[in-house]
């Protein structure tokens, strides 16, 4: 067999995004034992790591091993129990992915909808709370799918007079747009590492109120093969997912170390220095090399005469929609671009598939070079392809949003 050859793309989609080298060294990384004092001080590092990246006080700050999916289920079928209502405000295709885990979960899923495109006004969610009377609200923060940001510092305030928990799945958001988890009063939030935070697929960072602790810990359970004398099962109900069961995860990070899973350490070593690699530049630096990218691709891109998607006053820092000209073969551009120029920039979905280009500008990639590359490449495939634009425009109209951030 062959080594593994992969091009050389750069990935300038949604994500997943080309990681952080430091990133990369730190998955070569030899193993210990899952209970070696290195490997256990390695994964209190990390809860305290990312402890800053959530901007929390939380003490329950972990791990899912598995993709950014894999932290949204955790928190779902962990807190909910069948007949429990929850509401889901949807802008785009992942709020209809919280839905469905909600659902499958046991959830009576109540949804209130915008057009992609457009994000929620506060009194519109508490309006719908007043409705459903939910136990949990459950929000996209950033929706790659309509690359809309939609804003949470008032709903937490909402959620606390109405008794609901408040929940937020930030995957594609964190790291590249402000979040702030305890001055906005959120209970649980789960990310993943392979956008802002410039790592692979993997890995779900996770961090837990006390008061979303208090919840699911109703629902502790005990395996028999680890049960000592001292171990008593909660009086709610036994959590559907052995492998998703929060207060299990959270008793094999905390002091006892309960053997739950073997923790995928890699995974571990990665995360730990995507948090390391964002705490070092500093956050707000990040934000803004994230928010500079993002206003130099937008502006390249109306400079080259293509409309960008969307409400742009809530535009994430970190992805732009773009709508495929009339007189061009969106796929045709992708295919060229990935095949040619190997940059690779993605579609999207449902009522939007076909319909927009997602360029992405996030963690590694979020750099001067890459957006003047893509913008580049882009106006070389669109002219080939006949639309009408002045050569070396999107390029001019981006260095001048750069020089005037640096200013």
């Amino acid at each position: 067999m062959k080594p593994l050859t992969l091009p050389p793309r750069l990935l300038m989609g949604p994500g997943p995004i080309n990681c952080y080298p430091r990133v990369l060294s730190a998955m070569s990384t030899q193993l210990v034992g899952q209970y070696d004092p290195v490997m256990t001080a390695y994964m209190n590092e990390v809860m305290a790591l990312y402890r800053q990246v959530f901007n929390t006080q939380n003490q329950q700050t972990l791990l899912i091993d598995g993709t950014s999916r894999a932290g949204i289920e955790a928190v779902l079928v962990s807190a909910i129990e069948p007949g429990d209502k929850v509401l889901v405000p949807v802008f785009g295709r992942f709020g209809h992915l919280l839905a469905e885990i909600a659902e499958r979960a046991g959830a009576n899923v109540h949804t209130i909808e915008v057009p992609w495109g457009e994000v929620f006004q506060p009194e519109q969610i508490e309006q719908a709370i007043r409705q459903v009377q939910p136990k949990l609200l459950a929000v996209v923060q950033g929706d790659t799918s309509t690359t809309m940001l939609q804003p949470l510092e008032h709903l937490g305030e909402i959620c606390r007079r109405h008794d609901v928990l408040f929940y937020s799945d930030a995957t594609a958001s964190i790291g590249g747009n402000p979040f702030d988890t305890d001055a906005w009063q959120l209970d649980a939030v789960s990310v993943g590492l392979q956008k802002c935070l410039g790592g692979p697929s993997g890995s779900a960072p996770v961090t837990l109120s006390e008061r979303f602790v208090e919840v699911v810990r109703k629902r502790q359970h005990v395996e028999a093969g680890i049960k000592d004398a001292h171990h008593h099962d909660a009086a709610g109900s036994r959590i559907r997912s052995n492998y998703f069961d929060l207060p299990m995860i959270m008793d094999y990070w905390g002091e006892e170390r309960l053997n739950h899973h073997t923790e995928a350490a890699t995974m571990l070593f990665c995360a730990r220095e995507c948090a390391v690699n964002l705490l070092e530049e500093g956050q707000q630096a990040v934000i803004a090399r994230h928010q500079h990218a993002g206003n130099a691709m937008l502006g390249g891109i109306q400079a080259m005469g293509l409309q960008p998607f969307g409400d742009l006053n809530h535009k994430m820092n970190n992805v732009v929609g773009v709508n495929i000209p009339d007189q061009v073969d969106g796929e045709a551009i992708r295919h060229t671009l990935l095949h040619r120029f190997n940059i690779e920039i993605g579609t999207s979905f449902g009522p939007l598939k076909g319909k927009i280009w997602r360029i992405g500008t996030m963690g590694y990639n979020a750099r001067q070079d890459a957006v003047l590359h893509t913008l580049q490449s882009l106006e070389t495939v669109l002219r080939q392809q006949g639309f009408g634009l002045v050569a070396g425009a999107g390029v001019d109209a981006a260095l001048k949003i750069y020089d005037e951030a640096d200013q």
